[in-house]
């Protein structure tokens, strides 16, 4: 089993696949990623060797940040806008969506479950 990045590839996948497991990492990174590491993106992440693995690794290293370093650095963006009191700060802050999504209807997941409201009932369709 592969381990780069502090993150354990699945083997039974193709590399390019395999490698955004990696949070940073998306399918065309992954595909650029392999193609300067010289190793061919369809073969199984439990067929590299060691020396294809370095190889991806030492790729990743001087791309740039990945996992840790990444959701660090992205942690810190958002808590920068919160302090500063931006737009975007406080809807990250009222845990609502931040890029202009409507809130009136959808957004449940960011919202959460609906909340029941005393009194309310559900109305069928029908009159009479």
């Amino acid at each position: 089993m592969a381990r780069i990045a502090g993150v354990d590839l699945p083997p039974s996948k193709r590399v390019e696949i395999g490698l955004t497991y990696i949070y940073g990492i998306g399918r065309a990174r992954a595909l650029a990623i392999v193609g300067k590491a010289n190793v061919k993106p369809s073969v199984k992440v439990k067929d590299l060797s060691e020396d294809e693995v370095l190889r991806i690794t030492r790729v990743i290293n001087q791309e740039g940040r990945v996992e840790g370093d990444l959701r660090k650095s992205v942690g810190l963006d958002i808590k920068r806008l919160i302090e500063i009191g931006s737009y975007r700060g406080m809807r990250h802050r009222r845990n609502l969506p931040c890029r202009g999504q409507r809130t009136h209807t959808n957004a449940r997941t960011r919202r959460g479950p609906r909340r029941a409201i005393a009194g309310k009932k559900k109305t069928t369709g029908k009159k009479g």
